[in-house]
């Protein structure tokens, strides 16, 4: 394999998962680099269009961009790759992968066209839409999404129509929509974080919750390593692909009536899943960057 110039388009790179993919791509014999999208700007409509970088035209040379756009910045990160994309730059994970796995109820409209399970789910634009969405996902409990958020963040339970006539409420008044969904009791506030890579799932941990509903890692949740079935297996590689990414975090919830697809993330973190399963996720996805840039 040729030697690549890797740039990880990213706000942080001293984080775990930026700081691992650097050293995998290292090991392996390329040179990493990093560009802040924040300090990123567009020109157009002139011979020097491009992407500056710090008000500088971006010279060095670029085999292969791996996005870990934040999700405080998710449009302008957008803006900026799709810049790069216009100019012919090759991206680990498209910017229209991205921006789906991003939108909630668009990734939940791909994955219910394909025919993928997923849990019975709503989307009401304000309160006046409420009662009918509770209805039509079996009523109370109901989990509360907003069309965007990573982590957990901006992800509610409410327990009784009140609560969540007073959340809606709150958010149309935001001009928030939301999608609303059913509360899979049996899960027990567990779930399933699988990492495809390519077209296959490398590593996969039952999460569970840390007192919470929601299992995340970042949120008290804790991580086992796990051997997936051939469906939940399945389920995860043909949610990414229908997303048109290539590395994604899936999670997925084990109900009484099988697995049932949550959400794709398009830039997920490796700390936990790493630490629970011992793989070298890092060296899987910059073994794909390789494959792609070949």
């Amino acid at each position: 394999m040729r030697r690549l110039e890797i740039v990880i388009i990213t706000q942080g790179p001293e984080l775990y998962s930026t700081t691992r993919l650097a050293s995998a791509a290292r090991a392996r014999g390329h040179g990493v680099s990093h560009l802040n999208p924040t300090r990123c700007t567009i020109r157009m409509g002139s011979d020097n269009r491009g992407v500056l970088y710090n008000g500088q035209r971006i010279v060095q040379p670029m085999d292969c961009l791996i996005p870990r756009i934040g999700a405080s910045i998710t449009q302008h990160g957008l803006r900026v790759l799709r810049q790069f994309e216009a100019e012919g730059a090759l991206l680990l994970n498209s910017t229209q992968g991205i921006a789906g796995s991003r939108d909630k109820l668009r990734a939940m409209q791909a994955f219910d066209a394909a025919g993928l399970d997923i849990p019975r789910t709503a989307y009401a634009r304000g309160a006046e839409d409420l009662r009918r969405a509770l209805g039509d996902v079996g009523g109370p409990p109901v989990i509360l999404k907003l069309l965007e958020g990573t982590q957990g963040i901006g992800v509610m339970r409410c327990d009784t129509v009140a609560s969540a006539e007073s959340v809606v409420d709150v958010l149309s008044r935001l001009q928030q929509p939301i999608i609303v969904q059913e509360y899979v009791r049996e899960a027990r506030g567990q779930d399933l974080r699988i990492i495809v890579v390519g077209d296959r799932a490398v590593a996969a941990m039952l999460r569970k919750s840390g007192g919470d509903f929601r299992s995340n890692i970042h949120r008290g949740g804790t991580g086992t390593a796990v051997t997936l079935d051939a469906e939940t297996e399945r389920i995860a590689i043909e949610a990414t692909r229908c997303l048109g990414l290539r590395v994604a975090g899936v999670d997925v919830l084990e109900s009484d009536r099988g697995p049932l697809l949550l959400e794709v993330n398009s830039s997920p973190g490796l700390e936990g899943i790493e630490g629970a399963t011992n793989i070298d996720v890092a060296n899987q996805i910059i073994s794909e960057v390789e494959r792609i840039s070949d």
